[in-house]
């Protein structure tokens, strides 16, 4: 297993591809603020129209990616990149219209692609052997590391240096582009053999996988408090506020370490336990920072809660893979994005409520104590899962080992008779 099999010319095309989609996604929330800072109340507005594209992702996600065609969803697909295209135009060519109809243009961009994160990590793993799985995924991982931490920059730098509507334009520009790219992919990530049967059951498949959802909420909540309360807490420290925006870029460079490290070799134990340990070692590191009163010492904490947080992410999709059948892992991955995204807005809220009684260090530690309840809850859940399978499995091998070599007396209920076969050897 090494990052040598994840090497091919398909999985170079979707690596530029992810890039394209994917960067609108981390430029928008900033790229919104700076467009509509100029108008009265413009801060508030620009953080109604990044709820505005937050709600979208989280209620399309999941609706969409239910829908995804494990054999042919390259055109739902494109059909979503198409509309997200549509929204960040409207967005940057419309950018002085009513608030409304940014709101609905945020909204649709937001919406419109939110499938696609989970459509294509689920190409992604197909495009590779069985065995490179787990590198393909630190290779996804990796390159989102990268996308998070130059976005920033690039939307402060177009919109101040260019114009505010740029960084919307280039969003719109990107995500069209990557149509292209999606074209020259396989047009499916499943044969679709086991189609008719995950569809049937398909929600109920799904919900069965909540605590893999509960805990990489549980991540994406921590790290978004690191960043929402990052700047208070330096102030409430005595250092310069424009530190947070290195601090955060070295949060997101530790990510992408941490996931290249993950993906060098495979790990003892199970991928639950895995998670909690990961989880666990993230949360100190974020207490630190909130404890730690010098700037070098709270930067150094960040990159190792970074580089913990990535494995842990990955840890959460190698769990969705063993929970879901094929058919339904796009659809899975669309929750896990969806359920992301809601412990991201419930952060900022939390943050927000939080900050107006406590002090910046206090409101990260509640929600340490958060992300520690939501670890336990999801470990708990999937130890429950595995314990239940393991005893529907021993169920069907003692009636598989019983039935064909156990035979009924006539007149005799219930008592069986030499089959020639030891039964308790068979288990």
């Amino acid at each position: 297993m090494t990052y040598r099999d994840v090497a091919s010319k398909q999985v170079l095309i979707w690596a530029c591809t992810a890039v394209a989609s994917r960067m609108p996604v981390a430029m928008t929330p900033l790229a919104l603020v700076f467009l509509v800072r100029e108008r009265p109340g413009g801060y508030t507005l620009g953080a109604t129209l990044a709820a505005a594209y937050v709600l979208g992702e989280i209620i399309a996600a999941p609706v969409l990616g239910m829908r995804l065609d494990p054999a042919r969803g390259r055109r739902h697909l494109v059909a979503g990149l198409a509309g997200g295209t549509v929204g960040f135009a409207g967005l940057g060519v419309l950018a002085g219209a009513h608030p409304l109809v940014l709101g609905a243009f945020a909204f649709l961009a937001g919406g419109a692609p939110a499938a696609t994160a989970g459509g294509q990590r689920a190409l992604l793993t197909s495009l590779v052997p069985e065995r490179a799985v787990a590198q393909a995924l630190s290779a996804e991982s990796m390159l989102m590391s990268g996308v998070w931490a130059v976005s920033p920059v690039a939307v402060a730098g177009l919109a101040l240096g260019v114009a505010p509507r740029v960084p919307l334009l280039l969003a719109g520009v990107l995500m069209a582009s990557s149509i292209v790219g999606q074209l020259a992919l396989p047009a499916g990530w499943s044969n679709g053999e086991q189609e008719g049967e995950a569809g049937r059951a398909r929600t109920r498949v799904l919900i069965r996988a909540w605590p893999v959802y509960v805990t990489g909420a549980a991540s994406i909540t921590l790290l978004g408090l690191s960043e929402l309360t990052l700047p208070a807490l330096l102030e409430q420290r005595g250092i310069g506020v424009g530190w947070s925006g290195p601090m955060l870029a070295g949060m997101a460079l530790g990510a992408g370490l941490g996931a290249f490290l993950y993906g060098l070799r495979s790990w003892p134990g199970r991928l639950r336990a895995r998670s909690v340990v990961l989880m666990c070692g993230m949360s100190v590191f974020v207490s630190l920072a909130a404890l730690i009163p010098g700037a070098a010492g709270i930067a150094i904490a960040l990159v190792l809660a970074g580089m913990l947080q990535s494995g842990a992410l990955i840890t959460r999709n190698l769990s969705l893979r063993e929970a879901l059948p094929p058919s339904a892992l796009a659809a899975g991955y669309s929750v896990l994005y969806a359920a992301a995204g809601a412990g991201y807005a419930a952060t900022g809220s939390l943050a927000g409520g939080l900050l107006q009684v406590v002090t910046p260090s206090t409101a990260i530690l509640a929600g340490v104590q958060l992300t520690l309840v939501l670890t336990v809850l999801g470990w708990w859940g999937e130890a429950r899962r595995d314990a239940s399978r393991t005893d529907a499995s021993r169920a069907d091998t003692s009636s598989a080992a019983v039935g064909p070599d156990v035979v009924t007396a006539p007149g005799a209920e219930g008592a069986p008779i030499a089959g020639g076969c030891d039964t308790e050897r068979r288990l």
